[in-house]
């Protein structure tokens, strides 16, 4: 333990570990008080080595000094140590330094370190942005405090007089930095430190009241620094290490230490307060460009004329604002065309128009003036220029007046692991992919409210689109839509899935697939171009490649064929194997071997004639894995000849990396298969282990799942696999399907979302028609649990199947 006159870095190191992990029967210290023990731990060791090397006091011309986490006193338990020596052009300072640094590096303690004169230390300052935020927050740990005073004088002076030839490039940094790291509040996996409304942002808004633009933070904005830094103080405890980025399969564990429930209620908890930290980050960017001092001619110049932009809103400043006669009492659509002429050009709302909104705008009367529905759509109809407006009029309190039920989702984190953003910014995110997709529709009024409101029933403990047809039909009356549009708004939402799930999870040669899809819909045209737009704005607001050409294929085929028999024309059959399938099938009866054609690229057509026997797909499937191919959906058929019956594999499907692979290479590992010199199983464990991350985390993926539907004609039933993505996984379920529970399997279709899958596969059991007795279907679905279940190691999500 570190005690008076204790200089060694050893018991630093020991008193640190205490301090993270008691013993004897002491309390775990909650995270402020922990890092409150952290910074005195460290200022007392470092007072005492100071003292020990000759770092004299008052009058010595020689300083240590801390900035960075230890600077500001709020040193995480894996945090470096900024620190930095100042002195008066003092002979045999290095050695000094060195006195410090070596004790600490030889420890294993992280160390950020310089050696600074005054004017030095000024002159980094004037030069480099990110030293100068450090040395705004320098502190004095040991020896000379008049000196540690005059260079943060000096610096605190040199920034407010500099302030206005640094201000772009302190704006521009920020706004790089929230693209690269995203945004806290809406992130599922966000990064505490560098994310748009997270720790750099409040340092960036000290760093502005420091120049003397800006007011201190608000009383909201301390509360969420408070949160965040106990998280992260939390998850370095946990991680063992330094780490900014709050992982899923942490956030359980956190938020039970920081008694907030569990992962979901710690996320929401995140978003309101990152939310807060970003509107002040912001504002506080766009008040503090105003606020800059003005020189020379500029000084002179008069001030900037308030430009007007539409009834009651004008431009000011670069942003907008209300007119000087504008009221909301009087002008019940003031409030909606306020954000739409914001969403339209581009221009921020300015804070003191947002503040003055909230205080003075009443309700809007039920259903809603024509003109302030007119302003909504404006608003929805604008795409990307929508997706800041209504974030800031949901931070002041606007938008959930306008929309009640928007509490419920606010913050809401989401519980599939495809979705990158929360459930309120989902929504926004695909309204302004559906402004793109509004002259496809006959009503693009409707795309773009459905669009806002088709997962607005989520977060409230039942079937989110039975919840939420609900809420949308009560919307849609609020708004004053004719009955018939608000039936149609509450079957959008009621039905948004209906057709990406249909079509990556049915048959879609299938005449009753489309016959139910048509049922569902009542017959509607459109309604199904609706949905048909509706899913691909959902799609694109999930996340990365959720909204693949292979999805995108599927739905437009599904669209097609039930607009076709909405008018009714004859569905088409299911297809029949074409000349190319039946050109292999007869080379493999010819000669008893496997043979393979490729066509296409992303997606592609693999063709695959085997000899009739248990276990085709599976092998098929297994060899496509070993090349890197994603499995998109399979067809099988039956060929039957003199020579005996074969089974012709129809797969379409995607590369990984690179192009296709050579039919011959393809064609011979198949063959190898079916000798026995090649081991699927042990080839893919081999693969499965050269992809999986470094350490993997067992705790980090869901447990597989299945479903069975029995609604598919001609005696197919329908199993659905929802799991976690794993090379070689269509595989060994096929294998356990075919080969363990002796199924004829008819087809499957694969998606993957993300690290997720959902498979469906269309089975025929001994039963009458092709039905599965209960018993059989119990012991099927532990044979693909186990199958989903099993793995070598855990696979990267990008591994193909």
């Amino acid at each position: 333990m570190v005690t008076a006159g204790s200089t060694s870095a050893e018991d630093l190191v020991k008193a640190r570990a205490v301090l993270l992990d008691p013993v004897d029967g002491r309390r775990r210290l909650a995270p402020e008080a922990l890092r409150t023990a952290l910074v005195d731990l460290h200022d007392f060791w470092l007072a005492g080595r100071a003292a020990a090397i000759g770092i004299g006091g008052a009058g010595s011309g020689i300083a240590l000094a801390a900035v960075g986490a230890l600077g500001r006193r709020e040193l995480a338990p894996y945090s470096d140590l900024d620190l930095v020596l100042l002195h008066e052009a003092r002979t045999g300072v290095d050695r000094l330094a060195e006195q410090i640094w070596y004790p600490l590096w030889d420890a294993g303690i992280g160390l950020d370190h310089s050696v600074r004169t005054p004017g030095q230390a000024v002159q980094v300052a004037a030069t480099d942005l990110r030293a100068a935020f450090g040395l705004l927050e320098l502190r004095h740990i040991a020896g000379d405090p008049g000196l540690t005073d005059t260079v943060r004088t000096a610096v605190r002076n040199a920034w407010r007089s500099g302030i206005r030839g640094r201000f772009d490039e302190i704006a521009d940094g920020a706004t790089e930095r929230w693209r690269r790291n995203g945004e806290v509040a809406h992130r599922v996996e966000p990064d505490l430190k560098n994310g748009h409304g997270g720790l750099r942002d409040i340092q960036l808004v000290d760093a502005l009241a420091a120049a003397q633009l800006l007011d201190r933070p608000a009383a909201d904005v301390v509360a969420a620094r408070l949160l965040l830094l106990d998280v992260r103080t939390e998850l370095h405890r946990l991680a063992g290490r330094a780490r900014d980025v709050l992982r899923a399969q942490d956030a359980d564990e956190v938020a039970s230490v920081l008694d907030l429930g569990d992962r979901f209620d710690l996320a929401r908890a995140l978003s309101g307060a990152a939310r807060a930290v970003a509107f002040s980050a912001e504002v506080g960017l766009r008040s503090a460009r105003a606020a800059l001092p003005r020189r020379g001619l500029a000084a002179l110049r008069r001030p900037p004329v308030r430009r007007p932009l539409d009834s009651g809103v004008v431009e000011h400043l670069g942003e907008v604002a209300l007119a000087r006669d504008a009221s909301a009492a009087r002008d019940p659509a003031l409030v909606l065309r306020v954000a739409a002429t914001a969403a339209r050009t581009g221009l921020p709302v300015a804070a003191s128009t947002l503040h003055r909104l909230s205080e003075t705008a009443p309700e809007l009367r039920e259903p809603w003036p024509r003109e302030a529905v007119g302003e909504l759509l404006s608003l929805l109809g604008s795409g990307r220029g929508m997706v800041d407006v209504v974030e800031a009029m949901d931070r002041t309190g606007l938008w959930g007046r306008l929309f009640p039920e928007w509490g419920a989702v606010r913050d809401l984190p989401p519980r599939d692991r495809a979705h990158v953003w929360t459930v309120d910014r989902h929504l926004v995110e695909a309204c302004a992919h559906a402004a793109r997709l509004t002259t496809r529709v006959a009503r693009p009024d409707l795309l773009l409210v459905g669009s806002l409101l088709h997962d607005i029933g989520k977060g409230r403990g039942a079937d989110h689109s039975v919840v939420g047809a609900s809420l949308a039909r009560q919307v849609g009356h609020r708004l004053g839509l004719p009955e018939a549009d608000v039936e149609v708004l509450g079957e959008m939402v009621r039905h948004h899935l209906l057709l990406p799930h249909t079509a990556t999870r049915r048959d879609l040669d299938d005449p009753a697939t489309i016959e139910r899809v048509v049922e569902t819909l009542g017959g509607s045209p459109l309604l199904l171009d609706l949905l048909a737009a509706l899913a691909e704005a959902d799609s694109l607001a999930t996340g990365p490649g959720v909204w693949s050409p292979w999805k995108q294929r599927l739905v437009g085929d599904l669209t097609a064929r039930a607009r076709a028999l909405m008018a009714g024309e004859p569905l088409p059959r299911p297809g029949a194997l074409g000349e190319e399938g039946l050109a292999l099938a007869a080379a493999t009866r010819d000669d008893g071997k496997p043979h393979v054609s490729i066509s296409g690229d992303k997606p592609a057509s693999v063709v695959v004639a085997m000899p009739h026997g248990p276990g085709t797909l599976a092998a098929a499937a297994g060899v496509l894995a070993l090349h890197s191919l994603e499995v998109h959906a399979a067809e099988i058929h039956s060929v039957d000849g003199e020579a005996g019956e074969v089974v012709v594999h129809e797969f379409t499907v995607s590369p990984r990396f690179g192009g296709m692979p050579d039919p011959a290479l393809v064609r011979s590992d198949l063959a190898r298969v079916a000798s026995g010199a090649l081991s699927l199983p042990d080839a893919l464990a081999r693969k499965e282990r050269d992809y999986a991350p470094a350490n993997p985390d067992p705790e980090s993926s869901a447990p597989p799942r299945v479903l069975w539907f029995d609604d598919e004609s001609s005696g197919v039933v329908v199993l659905e696999l929802r799991g976690t993505d794993r090379i070689g996984l269509l595989h060994r379920v096929a294998a356990a399907l075919e080969q363990e529970c002796g199924l004829d399997l008819r087809w499957a279709r694969v998606s993957t979302l993300g690290a997720s899958v959902v498979d469906s596969f269309g089975v025929s059991g001994p039963g009458p028609g092709g039905a599965l007795p209960t018993p059989l279907r119990t012991a099927v679905e532990h044979a693909v649990l186990t199958a989903a279940g099993t793995a070598a190691a855990r696979p990267s999500p990008e591994g193909p199947r």
